[in-house]
């Protein structure tokens, strides 16, 4: 099979990378800097700066993840120029380029978010649940996936992966919340009592090579553990584990004024739940919070 990422440079790029060269298919990378490609992902894997460099090679599969990190720094309107030019623009140009194609790829699988539902409070939220608060994630969300849903008007069996925090021991928000821990200086965010929807890097990496496979699956999917945890269980639960305590909150107030808009994302939650992987047959290895950080923890 023929992948063609966006984003494949990234923590579950990289890792995609690996498990497909592995299982024997042809990867190509678009990049803004192709030739770093072969270096971070595989020796194997073709780096492209251009999608027209392709040719008319066919695509079997599209894996689209690419989007500027959407919580390392403040929502400037320049910082959300960027958050939306690198998921919707982006996607767009590969609606135009996948409209020139003699052949189209059966599949296109799409990033996006939990953030998509907005702060649902104490609601579960299955992917039949409609977002709650309108707000720039929730906004961000529904614009990338409803971009990539025209795919379908092309034939092409559309995906979302609803991600919530992916938790790795090579990056990621994770690796953001280790210097303050292990100084003991972690804790709760704001009350604690907002939901975190977590998923082991296996566990992400794993549904969507599990999605790809399946000819029958179109649509959302919540990409999150069966079990979500609160903020205040989490950090209880990273601190047990570094063998730190956790008796530091940082204070909703604080958050406001050092990060304005952004401190939504994080004093927010939601309770979102993997109701169609389930239904499909997927095996979680993680379904535990503490299991996941201990199986991590020896590369923290």
């Amino acid at each position: 099979m023929h992948i063609l990422l966006t984003g494949g440079t990234g923590l579950i790029g990289r890792q995609l990378c690996r498990l497909w060269l592995g299982q024997g298919h042809r990867l190509t990378v678009w990049s803004r800097k192709p030739e770093k490609v072969a270096k971070i992902c595989g020796a194997q894997v073709h780096g492209v700066a251009r999608l027209e460099d392709i040719g008319q090679e066919p695509v079997d599969a599209i894996i689209n993840l690419a989007g500027a990190p959407i919580a390392d720094r403040p929502w400037t309107t320049r910082r959300k120029a960027l958050l939306w030019s690198s998921r919707i623009t982006l996607t767009e140009t590969l609606l135009a380029w996948l409209e020139t194609r003699e052949q189209k790829p059966q599949v296109l699988i799409s990033g996006s978010a939990v953030g998509w539902y907005g702060d649902g409070g104490e609601r579960e939220l299955t992917e039949k649940s409609p977002p709650v608060i309108d707000d720039f994630a929730s906004q961000l969300c529904i614009a990338w996936e409803e971009t990539a849903q025209r795919a379908e008007g092309l034939g092409i069996r559309v995906i979302f992966i609803r991600t919530g925090l992916v938790l790795s021991a090579e990056g990621g928000f994770l690796s953001r919340l280790l210097l303050p821990f292990k100084m003991g200086l972690g804790g709760p965010i704001g009350s604690g009592r907002q939901w975190m929807p977590w998923i082991h890097i296996n566990d992400q990496i794993g549904l969507i090579d599990f999605l790809l496979h399946q000819e029958d699956t179109s649509g959302p999917y919540n990409a999150c553990a069966p079990k979500p945890v609160r903020n205040r269980e989490f950090a209880k639960t990273l601190g047990s584990v570094l063998h730190r305590p956790t008796f530091m909150p940082m204070p909703a107030l604080a958050l406001k004024v050092c990060l304005g808009e952004l401190s939504l994302l994080l004093l927010g939650g939601q309770k979102a739940v993997p109701a169609r992987l389930l239904e499909a047959g997927f095996t979680f290895r993680f379904t535990d919070l503490r299991a996941a950080l201990d199986d991590l923890s020896s590369r923290l």
